[in-house]
């Protein structure tokens, strides 16, 4: 019997691959998407790190067949980009043959562009449509125009849980029966007002990120967009779909302890496990392997581990993957999820980059090697600004 929403479609676009393929190969080739920063200027560039996708927006256009002129930001079109692929997988033909939705995630929105015009556009009616493009649901809309939706959509924003939390509400939406398929997932490109933030929080680093290691220096914030198509159990079987794995749990809590800091104690990390597995019917034994959130943050990776070691008797193996792509925000749960259902489909456990010496205020070391073994259920974490902590469980098919 099934357990859980059926995932039948996904698509990536990151910084070590354009394709799930290109990123299934590169995580086990061991390939890092960390650069130095290419896409636009910024005063820090020659100093931090990040994981920038090195396909200029023209190019991105082009593949998309969508005129120049259009007001699609970056985060637009990495998100249409991503969200084609997944329907592409799932042998969607007609996109509103079935009642469809789409649940779109992110932060960055349309920033990328905006911060480029809102000096001139008062000036130069022409950029108002970029002006116009800042907000979640504008690149949220363009997806699903892009796509043909015409159910519902709708747009997620809970910093770097959004996309776990796209994925939850459309697996509800199905399990409640009021769509028969979704396209989940999240999407974010580098921006300077991202880079400049995250920079006052002096949680970046100028070297590649070390998570869950004793001297971890900050994250390597990323761009990325990934998607899953979910569908009901009653439209797999009536057309005899391929099932690529299943959304067999997922957890939502928050700590309520700060507005950037996760608690000490990994108090909503902890609740948020807790609830995935309850809805998965699962115990903490049952799970093979962990994505973490691993952000390579002192705060973050002391809470989570310390939240894990709640948890688990014996904690399974787990790594980040963030050292690969680094932290692509609300985007970060969507192309985990596609990450974990690989593992789930290859029997791997992916290898955490750059690890050197574990933490000394516990006894946890994240994998640093290709683990060739069965794998049944993975766990993936996602932690948010504000305390927002989410957990997906994906399962076997």
């Amino acid at each position: 019997m099934p357990i859980g929403v059926a995932v039948t479609g996904m698509g990536i676009v990151s910084s070590i691959g354009l394709s799930v393929d290109e990123n299934f190969q590169s995580l086990m080739d061991r390939r890092t998407g960390i650069s130095y920063l290419e896409n636009f200027h910024s005063k820090h560039a020659a100093h931090i790190k990040v994981g920038e996708i090195k396909v200029s927006n023209e190019e991105f256009q082009e593949r998309l067949n969508l005129p120049i002129d259009l007001s699609f930001t970056r985060t637009s079109l990495l998100g249409a980009y991503a969200a084609k692929q997944a329907i592409v997988d799932a042998g969607i033909s007609e996109i509103n043959s079935v009642r469809t939705g789409l649940i779109s995630a992110t932060s960055v929105a349309g920033m990328d562009t905006t911060e480029k015009y809102f000096k001139d556009f008062q000036e130069q009616p022409a950029l108002q449509k970029f002006i116009n493009s800042h907000n979640v649901g504008d690149s949220t809309n363009k997806i699903a125009d892009y796509l043909g939706i015409r159910g519902m959509v709708s747009g997620i924003s809970t910093a770097c849980s959004s996309a776990a939390n796209a994925i939850m509400l459309g697996s509800s939406l199905i399990e409640t029966g009021r769509l028969d398929r979704v396209i989940v997932g999240g999407t974010d490109a580098l921006s300077k007002f991202t880079i400049n933030g995250f920079n006052s929080l002096m949680i970046l680093s100028d070297r590649d990120n070390a998570p869950f290691d004793q001297n971890r220096k900050g994250l390597n914030l990323g761009e990325a967009a990934a998607y899953l198509v979910l569908e009901s159990e009653d439209q797999v079987q009536k057309e005899n779909k391929q099932v690529l794995a299943f959304l067999s749990g997922y957890g939502n809590a928050n700590d309520a302890y700060h507005q950037t800091a996760s608690s000490e104690t990994g108090e909503g990390a902890y609740l948020a496990i807790l609830k995935a597995l309850k809805k998965a019917s699962l115990q903490p034994k049952d799970i093979d392997y962990i994505n973490v959130h691993g952000t390579a943050t002192t705060n973050n990776d002391l809470s989570e581990g310390r939240a894990l070691q709640r948890i688990f008797e014996s904690v399974p193996d787990f790594s980040s993957t963030k050292s690969f792509t680094g932290h692509t925000l609300a985007a970060a749960a969507a192309i985990e999820a596609v990450y974990s259902i690989l593992a789930l489909r290859a029997n791997v456990v992916f290898p955490t980059l750059n690890f050197q010496t574990k933490i000394e205020e516990f006894d946890l070391v994240p994998a640093t090697e290709l683990i060739h073994k069965e794998i049944h259920h993975v766990l993936s974490n996602s932690f948010g600004f504000g305390g927002n902590c989410s957990t997906l469980i994906f399962s076997k098919s």
